[in-house]
């Protein structure tokens, strides 16, 4: 447990002292980490902060317009439609790692072009405490740590999050007063989508794994998973109508946790399984099958990618 009250004066005092009279900008994802370094940016510095949402082509169904709404009340918010560059710098990249690194220099790239366009010095990040564990004990490297570039062109990152769990986080978003939509909001990769699609990633392969996904969190919402989604993991021969298709595997996936560092798979009913593959199989022609992922973490990751 986090004494929140505490922790929130340390970190708006620390935002303060780090930017001073500066102008800093917040990596704005909707996600609960960003959004509650986004609040205390925002709360400790105010009009210093610009916050910048950059629409990779790679995110939630949904996600760009839920951000406008939710965070409407920052009038200085700015949105940049970024798919294309994110499409072209994952052109024919298969290895997880490389993927990564590759989007966490393109982020890099874009949040530099922003803060030249507003005098921001400063990056503020919602880099919290297990994607320090994963990328510096090369287990995988985190988009916003391990897939940084070398060379920023900031004068400082701040990550007022860093030494808080998932579970924290919402427990500081709540004292907050972050709407629930936020603060209790399903996790998501930083590197979006890209992580659910085994091998290159194609805005094929992605419409695929983002409409997937929808179904997946809408199914499985009220077995209150810590995450649940599907990824896009190859191909097989399938039947759709007297047609043989060789279409995508969509690979479900619904886990358990406290803190994400371990993760134990749902058992979910049986009703639910064929609803979601129903579901799935049915709105997208090109996926030929449904598959469950039944491991934990501890052996495998929560993302496959």
């Amino acid at each position: 447990m986090v004494d929140t009250d505490s922790f929130i004066e340390e970190a708006k005092e620390e935002i303060r002292e780090t930017v001073g009279d500066a102008h800093a900008i917040i990596a704005l994802s909707g996600g609960v980490d960003s959004s509650v370094a986004a609040a205390l940016a925002y709360e400790a510095i105010g009009e210093q902060l610009t916050p910048v949402y950059v629409d990779t082509g790679l995110m939630r169904k949904g996600e760009t317009d839920q951000i406008r709404e939710t965070f409407s009340f920052m009038e200085s918010l700015r949105i940049v439609d970024a798919e294309d560059r994110f499409l072209d710098e994952l052109e024919g990249v298969v290895d997880p790692e490389r993927k990564r690194e590759a989007i966490g220099a393109q982020f890099i790239r874009e949040f530099e072009r922003e803060a030249r366009d507003t005098d921001a010095d400063y990056l503020v990040q919602g880099t919290i405490y297990p994607d320090r564990i994963e990328s510096e004990g090369n287990i995988k490297s985190h988009h916003n740590v391990g897939g940084l570039p070398d060379v920023v062109d900031f004068e400082g990152i701040v990550e007022p999050v860093r030494d808080l769990y998932k579970d924290e986080v919402r427990e500081v978003a709540r004292a907050l007063g972050l709407e629930s939509v936020v603060a209790e909001r399903m996790p998501f990769p930083g590197p979006g989508l890209a992580v659910r699609i085994v091998g290159e990633v194609t805005k094929e392969k992605v419409e695929v794994a983002r409409d997937a996904c929808h179904v997946v969190e809408e199914e499985v919402e009220k077995h209150d998973p810590w995450q649940a989604f599907g990824a896009v993991v190859g191909k097989a021969t399938g039947v759709k109508g007297d047609n043989r298709v060789h279409g995508w595997i969509v690979a479900v996936r619904s886990v358990e946790s406290r803190d994400g560092m371990t993760a134990r798979a749902q058992e979910l009913p049986w009703e639910t399984l064929q609803r979601i593959q129903s579901r799935i199989t049915g709105q997208n022609e090109n996926v030929a099958r449904v598959v469950y992922d039944v491991t934990h973490k501890p052996p495998a990751t929560i993302e496959y990618e």
